[in-house]
């Protein structure tokens, strides 16, 4: 849900950050929901934040939206820290969470409108705003239509219009397109990104590796409460092992000769040379561009003949499995679900 309009009242943080957190630990009885995270996310940029299930994701979310207080660190969003102003925070922050939480009973536009009286918007500037957002989502053509007639998609649409009634410069997006079909999560996709190109700044947190890599200026992966791995994306692929040479020979026969004269080589810091007789493929793991330039040169002057090299970057699913190691057993991935559960009893 929406929070409200952006406020000039005075800050507190250093303006290039809207988001700083410090410390931040959140503890449920013996679990350690969030135990010392650190993380900063620039003003008008996406963070993504990756981590299992229970890593810590949601209640993170839930303590940088004034939801649940922390039990120690400290935090400030847009300038305000979320412990002691609560209440102008709220005023620069929207919130989409898992599930939408709108009222089915209610039209899309009484949804809307509803929210912008709630936000202290006149009753001209409610019913103004609320055309606006059910335009901009194409949700114009069911605007009196009560939510529960609404697919999956045009409820996530409406969800996220209701945390832009507002205007607010931080968004929190909880896993939002989780639940949905390609098309309409690429049409979620669209609309974040025009959003950041409109100054506002986004904390994601999701475990589409794809959605990461198409929104995330950088990445911070949480596990067990923790930090463990944070940078922009192509600096994480980097660390988990850097590129792959992959070279396919003019004649499929040369394979093991090719493999054979670069093992001979013992070409520094090349680990070792693979074979993929059914692709074709001679594949070299490399760090450098210097190792890419010595494999080269090496095949050439044994007069291989090359029909095609590319190089190959990890994807995001291989630094997910590298930094977070093995799954971890049930009863501990299902800690934040049991967690959320107190939140709302709460």
């Amino acid at each position: 849900m929406q929070q409200n309009h952006r406020s000039d009242t005075a800050r507190i943080s250093d303006r290039t950050h809207a988001v700083e957190v410090r410390g931040l630990v959140k503890h449920y009885g013996e679990t350690k929901a969030l135990d010392g995270v650190d993380l900063t996310v620039r003003e008008g940029t996406v963070l993504g934040v990756l981590g299992p299930n229970g890593a810590g994701k949601t209640t993170l979310v839930r303590c940088l939206a004034t939801l649940i207080l922390p039990d120690a660190g400290s935090a400030t969003v847009a300038g305000y820290d979320v412990v002691h102003q609560p209440r102008q925070l709220r005023r620069t922050i929207g919130l989409t969470g898992q599930y939408a939480s709108v009222d089915e009973k209610l039209s899309g536009w009484e949804n809307l409108y509803m929210i912008g009286r709630l936000l202290d918007l006149s009753r001209a500037a409610a019913r103004r705003r609320a055309a606006e957002m059910l335009e901009r989502f194409s949700l114009t053509d069911a605007a009196k239509k009560p939510v529960m007639q609404y697919s999956g998609g045009m409820r996530r649409r409406l969800d996220l219009a209701a945390s832009l009634v507002g205007e607010p410069s931080v968004l929190y997006l909880d896993e939002p397109t989780t639940g949905l079909d390609p098309r309409t999560r690429n049409e979620v996709w669209d609309e974040v990104q025009r959003m950041v190109t409109e100054g506002v700044t986004v904390l994601l947190t999701t475990q589409y590796m794809e959605e990461a890599e198409r929104l995330a200026d950088e990445l911070t992966v949480i596990d067990q409460g923790r930090v463990i791995a944070e940078g922009r994306v192509d600096e994480l692929k980097a660390k988990v092992g850097g590129r792959t040479l992959r070279i396919r020979p003019s004649d499929r026969s040369q394979l093991d000769a090719m493999a054979r004269e670069l093992a001979r080589a013992g070409l520094d810091g090349i680990a070792g040379v693979h074979t993929a007789v059914d692709e074709g493929l001679l594949t070299v793991p490399i760090l450098t561009d210097e190792q890419l330039t010595a494999v080269v040169g090496v095949l050439a002057s044994h007069h291989f003949g090359i029909a095609d090299i590319t190089t190959h970057l990890p994807s995001l699913d291989d630094v997910f499995l590298a930094v977070t190691g093995e799954r971890r057993p049930v009863s501990e991935q299902s800690a934040e679900s049991a967690t959320t559960l107190q939140e709302t009893a709460a």
